[in-house]
């Protein structure tokens, strides 16, 4: 109103007990373009850039946000269990719960600056998921397959080492090869063979080739599926000295670990669904199996696998 008048800025100050540069800079703020200068839009704009100037700086101060943007991002690419978990070996007196980390990842975009950090999670949802499962059930097709029913109740509670899980991980049907993926439940330690092609003897030797080099009490029992790799189950189960259970037909979820182990190397880009396993050098895979191996896990205390299969095997002697 004053101004209409003709009132000088510097007048209009002095009344108010006010800068005048103030009064100078809030018209070229907001009556741009040719537009008019609306009190009421101006005030809106003012709240909103007053409520991000008084946002607290995100996940408590400057180190553990450095330390979670540091290791959810690859080269580490870890979870923010294993996060949370590793923050208070690394920085002791400091700590941050898990959620929190999720919490700021799902936040509203000027938070995260819109770097969209759930794609370095380990399955890229945009969303949180609700966990679920199929009631499906089948026989098994396997000629004289011992059932997981018939599996020591034990197993199940990982509570001892030497309860392996295996399943083949494939690429696109013209490939000729397979991966082939085995995890000790406890320990979580996977083990990597690229194989030449899919038939059941394949399979077999690269299992016995590789268990074999475990001492006899951690080689206890195997649990597969029902494909035709897995056919010559008995021949391997002499090879290895250990019993081999299969899972109810569609009942991935009974060999869960392995099935985990599946989608973390589909997920976390380790290789990529429709990745050609023929392409893959036998160093590549290598690599990868010690990147899994050499990987925190916040269910095994933040050990690594390759730290808790050592665990075990001095526990033997």
């Amino acid at each position: 109103m004053w101004k209409e008048q003709g009132v000088s800025l510097r007048e209009i100050g002095r009344m108010l007990g006010r800068s005048h540069s103030t009064f100078s800079r809030e018209p070229k703020r907001n009556a741009k373009y040719g537009v008019a200068y609306i009190p009421c839009r101006a005030q809106k704009v003012a709240d909103r850039v007053a409520k991000r100037q008084r946002y607290k700086a995100p996940l408590k101060n400057p180190r553990i946000f450095l330390y979670v943007r540091k290791h959810l991002r690859e080269p580490f690419g870890w979870s923010p269990e294993v996060i949370a978990g590793t923050l208070k070996l690394d920085h002791p007196g400091e700590s941050i719960h898990y959620e929190t980390i999720y919490r700021y990842i799902y936040s509203q975009k000027f938070k995260t600056r819109g770097m969209r950090l759930w794609q370095y999670l380990t399955y890229q949802r945009k969303k949180r998921m609700k966990k679920g499962g199929r009631t499906v059930h089948r026989d098994s097709r396997i000629p004289e397959a011992k059932s997981i029913d018939l599996r020591p109740a034990i197993v199940a509670k990982r509570q001892r080492g030497g309860d392996w899980e295996s399943d083949n991980l494939g690429g696109p049907k013209t490939d000729k090869t397979a991966l082939s993926v085995t995890i000790e439940r406890l320990a979580r330690l996977t083990l990597l063979s690229k194989l030449k092609d899919r038939k059941a003897a394949t399979k077999r030797q690269a299992l016995t080739k590789r268990l074999s080099k475990y001492p006899k009490a951690l080689r206890l029992t195997l649990t597969e599926d029902n494909g035709s790799e897995n056919t010559e189950h008995q021949q391997l189960s002499d090879d290895v000295n250990m019993d081999v259970f299969f899972c109810h037909s569609y009942h991935s979820w009974e060999k869960g670990g392995v099935e985990n182990m599946n989608q973390r190397l589909r997920i976390k880009r380790y290789i990529p669904k429709g990745t050609s396993i023929d392409s893959l050098t036998e160093k590549e895979i290598k690599q990868i199996e010690h990147k899994l191996n050499s990987t925190p896990r916040k269910c095994l205390g933040y050990l690594t696998p390759y730290e808790k299969m050592e665990q075990l095997i001095q526990g033997l002697t």
